[in-house]
């Protein structure tokens, strides 16, 4: 049997299909408001972040303490781009720009995936949907994601921080991406 798999008997036994490390947490999106009986206001389901969610750290970069990713605090300091521009500016990020005094080098930084970026939404704000008090600067929307979208592999996802909404565009001929450099991770 796949150690995963599920276990039922006649006798009603069953065995947890989780990991033996646990299932995996999933966050509360941040709505507080119920707008119909039984939706994600109503519920709140979900694992509340920590309290002090972001630390500023003094040096141009802001650590997520739920993921660990260290940030750059000028979440706009390219300005657009292309998918292809994304990639190659967060690599190439030295330290002295865009405010870095980290000792960060050129390869320390990269573009982050989808599920990086979508791990800053606070569902219950909009424009920024970040949560209240970040310590983040110039939030701009949509910021481009190192994600391929599958079902078409010309494109990318891109995360709205107005809304927080997710979509795939163009990676070549989308230009209106912005560029949210992240360092760290598993």
């Amino acid at each position: 049997m796949h150690p995963y798999s599920k276990n039922i008997s006649v006798g009603g036994a069953f065995q947890n299909p989780c990991p033996p490390d646990g299932p995996a947490p999933v966050e509360k999106t941040g709505q507080t408001t119920s707008q119909a009986d039984y939706d994600d206001g109503y519920y709140q389901r979900g694992v509340t972040p920590p309290a002090q969610w972001f630390k500023d750290n003094g040096n141009g970069t802001v650590t997520d303490n739920k993921t660990g990713l260290i940030w750059l605090k000028n979440a706009n300091c390219f300005g657009y781009a292309t998918w292809a521009l994304a990639l190659s500016a967060c690599n190439a990020l030295p330290r002295g720009s865009c405010g870095l005094t980290d000792g960060s080098i050129a390869g320390d930084w990269r573009l982050p995936n989808r599920f990086e970026l979508e791990s800053l939404l606070d569902l219950g704000q909009y424009n920024p949907a970040l949560p209240l008090g970040h310590p983040f600067t110039n939030v701009s929307t949509p910021c481009w994601s190192s994600t391929t979208y599958a079902g078409s592999t010309g494109s990318a996802f891109l995360v709205n921080f107005y809304s927080g909404g997710v979509d795939a565009y163009g990676k070549s001929t989308y230009q209106n991406g912005y560029v949210w450099p992240v360092r760290g991770g598993h």
